[in-house]
């Protein structure tokens, strides 16, 4: 342990809730639910999904970055550990040389004479700092711990990757749902169009009820190619987060999954456990107090050990004999008398730095209280929207069967009739826009509670 080492590294203690402000009946984690649950996305039980992800972790090209800048700062910590053991080199050299006879005097008494010899010279070499003010080790823990830094941020380029994909996805199947909506009321509103075309043909109506069915057909059809463009657009960026081009990517339509996920909620604690760029922002503070000890490193001697045994001849044959060996063993202490406080400023840059890193973390700590209470929330308003849209469906479609059979009868105007198709166009649509959120609402959650994500070991490099 050196003179001079970093200030204790103690990891803050935040100020959490001891529970979520969730309401009934939402389901609190229990013991089981907090086991590890590998691909997070499984829970969704949909094998397209599932294939989609997993080309995701393999052909995304961010996660490729991510995955050699972890390699990078492992190997960093190879370079830097490397330091707390001797350098040792081995040299040698061969030479044929001349003298000259004019060069300057060294002693009047003996005249120069101009020499022609060769020189063969081997060395072995060594150079160890002597780690008194801690200099080395902070280093080493700094690489160590931005290693650490680097696989909580490769665990968090692979959650939002994953949650990336997962959102496109399902909202691309709510698309598909609205389109789906939107055909079966297009083939309704043809088969009304052809009966008030049938009507008017007999006398029994004017053209007023044919133009307005042909309105609300119209209107119909420009919002299937408004959300033809929105698919397309979900789709080519699953296409990217797939590694795959655009052009030669597709998904089939499939319908919205009639069952929901039901996303466990731990205490909030357990979410700085969970999410890896919480674990990142605690790293980066762990780094940034290794840096103070490396600044105040400076305040004290550098002493480096350096031997050197070798042999010098100029002759081959003589090389390795007795009389040719040479060494020396010296110590270099170099130690800054003044330096106009540099050193000084450097430490208190240095600690500006923690308390950068801790304003950090304590930020991404109250981002990450703030997500999961929106999602928790954001859920079981959405769930409670959905079901009773699912009964304005039913009320809907009752009304516009009522309406069709007083307009067939003729007790009631065509209008109702129109009125009452868009109705229920607008609550089909609704219901499949609301299932659509909600699966995309659960990704939103899992994602806020950090996934499946474990803290990797990374003690070995």
């Amino acid at each position: 342990m050196g003179c001079a080492t970093p200030p204790a590294y103690v990891k803050p203690q935040s100020d959490l809730p001891t529970a979520w402000q969730s309401e009934l009946p939402w389901r609190a984690a229990s013991p089981n639910d907090l086991q590890p649950k590998g691909r997070w996305w499984s829970v969704f039980a949909d094998e397209q999904l599932n294939r989609l992800e997993e080309q995701a972790l393999s052909g995304n090209q961010t996660l490729a970055a991510a995955s050699a800048r972890l390699a990078q700062a492992r190997a960093g910590v190879g370079v830097s550990s490397a330091s707390l053991f001797p350098q040792v080199t081995l040299g040698g050299r061969v030479a044929r040389q001349k003298i000259s006879a004019n060069r300057p005097l060294t002693n009047y008494a003996v005249a120069n004479l101009e020499t022609t010899q060769s020189d063969f010279s081997t060395a072995l070499s060594a150079s160890y700092e002597v780690d008194l003010a801690g200099r080395v080790q902070s280093l080493v823990d700094g690489a160590v711990i931005s290693a650490e830094q680097s696989a909580a941020d490769l665990e968090n380029t692979k959650l939002v990757l994953g949650a990336d994909l997962a959102f496109n996805y399902f909202n691309l199947q709510a698309v598909d749902a609205d389109l789906d909506v939107l055909s079966k009321s297009i083939a309704l509103q043809r088969r009304f169009l052809t009966l008030a075309t049938y009507r008017h043909d007999l006398g029994a109506t004017s053209g007023l009820e044919i133009a307005q069915q042909q309105a609300q057909l119209d209107a119909t059809l420009a919002q299937v190619d408004l959300l033809k463009r929105q698919r397309a657009v979900f789709e080519h960026a699953i296409a990217t987060l797939t590694g795959t081009p655009a052009p030669r990517f597709s998904l089939p339509a499939r319908a919205l999954p009639t069952v929901f996920p039901n996303v466990p909620v731990g205490v909030p604690s357990q979410v700085l456990e969970s999410r890896p760029d919480v674990a990142m922002a605690e790293r980066a503070m762990a780094a940034a107090n290794a840096q103070i000890g490396v600044a105040q490193a400076a305040f004290f001697p550098s002493v480096t050990l350096g031997p050197t045994v070798g042999t010098d001849s100029n002759q081959w044959e003589s090389l390795f004999n007795a009389p040719s060996l040479l060494w020396s063993l010296g110590v270099s202490v170099t130690h800054t008398l003044f330096d106009g406080g540099r050193t000084k400023s450097n430490v208190e840059f240095a600690k500006a730095g923690y308390d950068v890193a801790l304003a950090n973390y304590r930020r991404t700590v109250l981002t990450a209280m703030q997500e999961v209470e929106d999602g928790i929330s954001g859920l079981l308003a959405l769930e409670r929207a959905h079901a009773q849209t699912l009964v304005a469906v039913q009320s809907a479609a009752h009304l516009l069967q009522i309406a069709t059979d007083r307009y067939e009868g003729g007790i009631a105007s065509y209008l109702e009739v129109v009125s009452a198709q868009q109705a229920q166009i607008n609550s089909e649509r609704q219901a499949a826009q609301l299932a659509g959120q909600r699966l995309v609402g659960s990704v939103f959650l899992i994602k806020a509670l950090g996934g499946a994500w474990q803290a990797p070991g990374v003690a070995n490099y």
